[in-house]
């Protein structure tokens, strides 16, 4: 009898490891990490500007008084060109956008703005991602809302699609 039993174990692993791929199929985890800053200040920094025409960055911008949303890109990042659009669309709704360009080249850079469009007030150069780390960013692209005081308090992970314009506006009007 014993012996019967023995003979259906490999069964039931199987039975059971086919049970765990398809319940993480069906159920994944999600992958999004929020930033362990949102509701925290922005993190130090000064970035020299990613374009001649336009300034560069600081954590101190974001001290003064005012709402603003910074858009972590980069001219190589494919996903940052699918959000081109609802970016300006941001822009035009009002919404002030600082970019973060991450490990860019100016010449690059102007090429994809000239491309795809340049909704953003200024455009700081993050050439090590040392700034986008500090953040809590761990790709391209990411952006965040900052209110007034310099306090992360909304975070959105991956291309900004239109359907996301509405939720970007209302955190920035919520941290106004």
């Amino acid at each position: 009898m014993k012996r019967r039993l023995i003979l259906w174990v490999p069964l039931i692993v199987f039975v059971l490891i086919v049970g765990f791929i398809v319940r993480g199929l069906y159920w994944p985890a999600s992958r999004n990490i929020q930033s362990a800053l949102v509701g925290q200040p922005v993190p130090e920094f000064t970035l020299a500007p990613g374009m001649p025409n336009q300034p560069g960055l600081t954590s101190a911008a974001y001290r003064q008084g005012q709402p603003r949303v910074v858009n972590i890109f980069a001219s190589w990042c494919i996903p940052c060109r699918a959000e081109a659009g609802p970016l300006a669309e941001l822009a035009r709704r009002g919404v002030p956008i600082d970019g973060i360009a991450v490990r860019d080249r100016p010449e690059d850079l102007a090429a994809f703005l000239a491309t795809y469009g340049n909704p953003f007030q200024a455009i700081g150069a993050d050439v090590d991602r040392r700034v986008q780390l500090n953040l809590g960013s761990a790709g391209v692209p990411e952006t965040f809302v900052i209110d007034g005081r310099g306090i992360i308090r909304h975070q959105h992970i991956g291309a900004v699609m239109a359907e996301d314009v509405p939720r970007i506006v209302a955190a920035w009007e919520a941290a106004r």
